[in-house]
C-alpha cells in the first residue's frame, strides 16, 4: 500500500483537499514506474477514484490499468481511500491524503493539477478552485478580514 503525503504551511485556512465530487472528479496526476523493468513512463497519467477499468484476463477492475511499453507487463492501481483533508497545524507535518494499492507499478511523483478546496479557520469561508500547481496560494478572507495562504507545499509518495 502506498500513500500520497502532503506537508504544507496553512495560514487562516484548514481542511485542504482535492475537489473530488463524483459529478466532477479530480484526476490525480502521477508519474508511473514499472516494478518489473524499472522503466518510468514519459507522460503523466491521470487517475480518478470514480473510474473503473477492465484488467485483461478477466482479473477484475482497477482505477488505473497500464501496460509497460518496455517489458509489456500489465499493472494496475486501486485508490483505497477517499481524499483526507489536510488540517492547519502550528508545525506542518506530513499527512496521508490518499492511499492506493499498486500491482506491478508504482506511482513515483505527484503533480497537484486540478482544483483544491479549503475553508477559513475562524470564518468557515469556503475557498474553491485553489490552484497548487505553482506550489503557493494566497487569497483574502473577507469574513475574517485577513490574508490566507498555503505555502511550502511538499508532496511525497510513501509506503503506508
Amino acid at each position: 500500500m502506498l500513500a500520497l503525503q502532503l506537508t504544507a504551511e496553512l495560514t487562516g485556512v484548514t481542511d485542504l483537499r482535492p475537489s473530488d465530487p463524483e459529478n466532477d472528479p479530480f484526476y490525480y496526476m502521477f508519474k508511473v514506474s514499472c516494478t518489473s523493468c524499472r522503466e518510468v513512463h514519459d507522460n503523466w497519467v491521470g487517475v480518478s477514484r470514480f473510474e473503473q477499468r477492465e484488467m485483461s484476463g478477466s482479473r477484475g477492475e482497477a482505477n488505473f490499468v497500464w501496460r509497460c511499453k518496455n517489458c509489456k507487463r500489465e499493472s494496475s492501481a486501486v485508490i483505497k481511500t477517499t481524499p483526507q483533508p489536510y488540517e492547519a497545524a502550528e508545525v506542518p507535518k506530513p499527512k496521508n491524503i490518499l492511499e492506493f494499492e499498486c500491482r506491478g507499478c508504482e506511482f513515483v511523483k505527484f503533480k497537484p493539477e486540478g482544483n483544491w478546496e479549503a475553508k477559513g479557520i475562524d470564518s468557515n469561508t469556503p475557498f474553491k478552485e485553489i490552484d497548487l500547481t505553482e506550489g503557493d496560494w494566497f487569497d483574502y478572507d473577507e469574513k475574517a478580514g485577513e490574508e490566507v495562504s498555503i505555502k511550502d507545499v511538499k508532496w511525497e509518495i510513501k509506503r503506508a
